[in-house]
């Protein structure tokens, strides 16, 4: 019969497919966990044994045939349900009679966990680490988010960042969005509006963002929708960049404040609202 194995020409090892699965949290892309919970009679792998399925790759191995090739349909059935929406997160246990179910001559019987991983964290790319960025980070890093926070400066990260913090110090911040995982969130609060209108021009080219929000006011969002539209982009598409950006109900100058407004429009995001209209120009105040 034909044996449906590992995907990759050099089969991971038992021991390597944690350190895959480190892999994919910190790039933000979920996986199944496929899981040997138990094994009666003759199976092609014992109890204890794990694979990892994505989307597109599939790593370690849990015996190959049969058994494992359904596995892996099965895990990706469940990514595409629940990245849809469709059922819940939570771990799915099946059990497999190898002989009768799957026709595979080893007979015995498999018990299979399916555990989703990484459905519960957002990814953040965050451009700029200034006194704002700072304050945002002290809440955001208590969110379900993972945070990729990018600076050419690295004097200006704190000494201690949260283990779901990573700093990323780069004289080309602009160049690394092409690294970034998809769907991910960005906001843009550097120092510098060049800066800020490159990074934006980028984030909209690619344009595979869950979210793009940049500080400033109304006055440089229109500016920057002109700068936008002399360069070719739709007003479609240019009106997918949030600025001004916050809950305009929290208003203040004070970085904590700018940081709870921006952390509360995050949180309405992942939560399906719908994101409020742009702000009066009477009530943007906030200096990109």
């Amino acid at each position: 019969m034909p044996t449906y194995g590992n995907e990759h020409s050099n089969p991971t090892s038992q021991v390597s497919w944690i350190q895959q699965l480190a892999l994919l949290e910190q790039q933000g892309e979920a996986c199944i966990l496929v899981s040997v919970l138990e094994d009666k009679g003759s199976v092609p792998r014992d109890a204890g044994t794990k694979m990892i399925v994505t989307r597109n790759e599939l790593y370690a191995t849990i015996g190959g045939g049969h058994l494992e090739h359904l596995a892996t349909q099965m895990a990706r059935e469940m990514l595409i349900s629940i990245g849809d929406g469709k059922t819940d997160n939570k771990i799915h246990i099946e059990r497999f009679n190898l002989g009768a179910r799957l026709g595979q001559c080893c007979g015995g019987m498999a018990t299979l966990s399916f555990e989703p991983i990484g459905f519960n964290q957002h990814h953040l790319v965050l451009f700029g680490a200034g006194h704002v960025a700072k304050a945002l980070v002290n809440i955001v890093q208590t969110l379900p988010f993972k945070i990729t926070w990018v600076d050419e400066r690295e004097a200006e990260f704190p000494d201690y960042l949260a283990p779901n913090v990573h700093k990323l110090v780069t004289d080309d911040p602009v160049g690394e969005i092409k690294h970034m995982p998809l769907n991910s969130y960005y906001l843009v609060m550097t120092h510098n509006h060049q800066l800020d209108f490159d990074l934006a021009r980028e984030i909209l080219s690619q344009d595979h963002f869950s979210y793009f929000g940049m500080i400033g006011s109304q006055t440089k969002r229109k500016k920057f929708d002109l700068r936008l539209a002399h360069r070719g982009f739709e007003q479609g598409t240019i009106e997918k960049m949030q600025c001004p950006i916050g809950i305009a109900i929290v208003k203040g100058k004070h970085p904590a404040e700018i940081a709870v407004s921006v952390a509360g429009e995050l949180i309405a995001h992942y939560q399906g609202e719908t994101l409020e209209a742009k702000r009066p120009l009477k009530h943007n105040t906030l200096v990109g």
